[in-house]
């Protein structure tokens, strides 16, 4: 009989810790913004940290009870001082590179291989108190400098390099990481913050899961048939309801009935990571104000945040219709993954279900071809699908069906001769044509954009400019960090003694992506 009692009093404190443990992962679910309200909108306007994110990913030193408790007591005192008052109650996030020093003399590639373990976080777990992170079961890494979390896209480019070092534990750590925010959520989020829940990035993950096949003999595509096939959904989600020349969520069909997709932000404020920044635009353009903010979101799930590439006029923030844009990069995304789900399948040994998504990407490859071919610019360019024109934007989005081998040969001659003749600078390629204050435009360069451009012409058999941009890319990388001891997120290309510029932000070091395709270029070399 006392045993019995000692069983179900160890059965009653094992389900209480469970539900305690339940709630505080669900708490963590609300963003900064919805777990202190009035007191996030008053801390970001004050700019009392110089970044918005910083506040966003603060660390509570009380329960959010307590210190909107607390809040709501003293905020009316005259006495009332904002900016020690967040002292008291948050610790600045963490900066993981205060304290790393690097080594210039043992060389870039000693360098590269000490910042896996520097970017490299453990697995998280709750925290007793709410912080904005979403927790992951797994290691990853991370890009460095602000951004403290894993980001979607930034991880394929970064998983490249990590291949090259033989850490293909860690590319499978964070594809199941990955499969598990798909799993969770019902789609991958920008990073692993709550205030990414509205939106997604650019879908690589099945470019990830492809990746880590052609290394670990262990692993399938089936074996991630079910989170390929929830992603997908979240893409195409209303798809079914549309009828000709309208739009849902991420979803366009157009008059011919050809489905495509865009960005799309679920929510229409502020970001809570560039609150102020958002709250001050959205009062310079003559757009609805829900409207421009949805925009504004919508391109920071492209990762092009910012760039005249969604702007109507070719060069003003104010006039961002990222929602009125169908993306050629997106869509040869989708239709990678799309291939990705029907090789799944036929190796689940669902042949119908193979055949259907077989179909899919075929329409959509049919459709690439047809609305993103700029003929008269004889290049890849984003549709326009609320005007019914092609955008006169020439950006290096251009060169994703080359790396994904839609294009034909004819159209990936005349990429390749545009990309030489107006991309190529002395440092590598530029982003775009337009020189402006955007981060994603001339004169800047990333590390991304790089890669799919080198493996795209390489596809073609291009190999003597991919070769050139390569090389200009590695030296101008090794001569920053000669001269700095760092690898940064983006760089100018045209004037190659100076620092890219432009964003919301300092140019961040560290960094990600950046070393992930540098590795990978030298190594290939």
């Amino acid at each position: 009989m006392m045993n019995q009692n000692l069983l179900s009093i160890k059965m009653m404190v094992l389900t209480c810790l469970l539900f305690i443990s339940s709630q505080l992962f669900a708490q963590n679910e609300l963003s900064p913004r919805q777990t202190y309200p009035d007191l996030f909108e008053k801390v970001q306007m004050a700019r009392i940290y110089p970044d918005s994110k910083s506040f966003a990913d603060a660390i509570p030193k009380k329960s959010p009870s307590e210190i909107m408790k607390a809040y709501n007591t003293l905020k009316n005192n005259q006495n009332f001082n904002l900016t020690a008052f967040v002292n008291e109650y948050f610790n600045m996030p963490e900066s993981h590179h205060a304290t790393y020093q690097s080594n210039i003399s043992a060389g870039i590639e000693k360098h590269l291989d000490t910042l896996w373990t520097v970017l490299k976080r453990d697995p998280d777990t709750a925290s007793i108190y709410q912080t904005s992170l979403l927790p992951l079961p797994k290691p990853y890494i991370v890009p460095g400098g602000r951004f403290r979390e894993i980001y979607y896209w930034d991880s394929y480019f970064t998983m490249l390099g990590l291949q090259k070092a033989g850490r293909s534990k860690t590319i499978k750590d964070m594809v199941d990481n990955f499969a598990y925010l798909i799993n969770k959520y019902g789609f991958i989020p920008n990073g692993n913050r709550t205030y990414y829940l509205t939106r997604s990035q650019p879908p690589f993950f099945a470019a990830m899961v492809q990746l880590l096949t052609q290394h670990d003999k262990n692993v399938k595509l089936a074996d991630y048939k079910d989170v390929l096939e929830k992603e997908y959904n979240f893409w195409m989600k209303g798809a079914s309801q549309l009828s000709n020349g309208k739009a849902i969520n991420h979803v366009v069909k157009l008059a011919d009935g050809a489905i495509l997709n865009r960005y799309y932000d679920a929510g229409d404020q502020p970001r809570e990571e560039s609150y102020r920044e958002d709250f001050e635009a959205a009062k310079l353009t003559k757009q609805v104000p829900s409207t421009f903010l949805r925009n504004v979101r919508s391109a920071a799930e492209s990762g092009w945040d910012f760039s005249s590439r969604w702007f109507a006029d070719g060069k003003s923030y104010n006039q961002i219709i990222t929602t009125d844009l169908l993306p050629v990069d997106l869509n040869t995304l989708l239709y990678n993954l799309e291939t990705a789900i029907a090789t799944a399948n036929n190796e689940a040994g669902n042949k119908t279900k193979a055949a259907l998504f077989n179909k899919k990407a075929n329409l959509r490859k049919i459709a690439i071809l047809k609305y993103f071919w700029n003929k008269k610019q004889g290049f890849f360019t984003d549709d326009n699908w609320k005007s019914r024109s092609l955008s006169n934007q020439l950006t290096l989005a251009a060169a994703f069906p080359l790396y994904f081998k839609l294009a034909t040969l004819a159209q990936a001659k005349a990429v390749k001769e545009k990309v030489e003749r107006n991309f190529l600078k002395t440092g590598g390629l530029v982003t775009t044509l337009t020189t402006t204050k955007e981060q994603w435009d001339s004169p800047n360069a990333w590390a991304p954009l790089q890669y799919i451009s080198i493996a795209g012409l390489r596809n073609y058999g291009y190999n003597k400019l991919a070769d050139t941009i390569s090389m200009r890319w590695i030296n101008l990388n090794i001569s920053v960090f000669k001269g700095t001891g760092k690898l940064m997120e983006k760089y100018n290309v045209v004037e190659t003694d100076s620092k890219g510029g432009g964003g919301e932000y300092p140019l961040q070091d560290g960094f990600g992506w950046t070393n992930g395709v540098l590795l990978k270029l030298m190594k290939n070399n």
